[in-house]
């Protein structure tokens, strides 16, 4: 699959996780928690796969 797509997604769910409010209108952590990791990802994919910066450690998605 492109690394766009694993991009849009994984931005997708950070934005939702980020961005979420429940019916008191406060941030719950688990969303806050994993908004923040989905953004990492989204980060990653964007800076190694499409992008192509080298970053030590961290290796480029097969076929991309």
């Amino acid at each position: 699959m492109s690394p766009w797509i694993y991009f849009l997604v994984t931005l997708a769910i950070a934005w939702h996780g980020i961005t979420y409010k429940d019916a008191d209108g406060e941030h719950p952590t688990v969303h806050l928690l994993f908004g923040c990791i989905a953004l990492i990802f989204a980060m990653r994919f964007l800076f190694v796969d499409i992008l192509g910066l080298p970053i030590w450690g961290v290796a480029p998605l097969e076929g991309a």
